[in-house]
């Protein structure tokens, strides 16, 4: 059976698992996050506490993967983790949606998550210069990459905007989203910048 697999990556606080669960009721899909994934497994290589974040085996994590996708009932897997693009498999990726988000929107979901000091300035630093889709396109060819812009949207229109991309009524687009211009013209460069 062939499995149609479609990952939901982004900076922490954009919105993939919010989305993907959403996503998932639509198209009566299976449902993997990597994160819970990497602690009921025993994935995890150890604590970065400077980040106050987790290191996982990417090779068992991509051997779990496999077994997880190859055993689904169901053909169409999505997939939600800020690392999916290096872990999942090729072969079964269709998509991969990369959610961007605003940084001085960004930066008050992180706030009531709790994220500071490090944590939040590396984040930040991450959606600004593009860290997710730049990840995404060293592992992927850009027809299958779609960088989506989620500022100031409900989880219900991002899902039907995937969803318009996977019936291929819309064509996927890159490089429109240049957070950095923004905050220059902002005057926020620096704020925002402090790595």
């Amino acid at each position: 059976m062939n499995k149609r697999v479609i990952l939901i990556t982004g900076t922490p606080c954009t919105g993939k698992t919010v989305v993907a669960r959403q996503l998932i009721r639509k198209l009566d899909a299976d449902y993997i996050n990597l994160t819970e994934l990497a602690n009921m497994h025993d994935l995890i290589v150890e604590e970065d506490e400077n980040r106050k974040t987790y290191v996982v085996n990417e090779k068992k994590m991509r051997q779990k993967l496999t077994k997880i996708i190859d055993a689904a009932q169901k053909t169409t897997i999505v997939v939600d983790g800020h690392y999916a693009p290096a872990v999942v498999p090729k072969r079964y990726v269709t998509r991969v949606f990369v959610l961007r988000r605003n940084p001085v929107e960004l930066r008050g979901f992180m706030q009531k998550r709790g994220f500071a000091d490090t944590k939040l300035w590396e984040n930040l630093a991450s959606e600004i210069l593009d860290v997710c889709l730049v990840e995404a396109l060293q592992e992927y060819e850009k027809e299958r990459v779609c960088e989506m812009d989620i500022t100031g949207k409900t989880v219900e229109v991002v899902v039907n905007e995937i969803l318009t991309f996977l019936d291929k009524n819309k064509k996927c687009s890159l490089g429109h989203v240049d957070w950095l211009d923004i905050l220059e013209k902002d005057g926020l460069v620096d704020e925002y910048l402090k790595i």
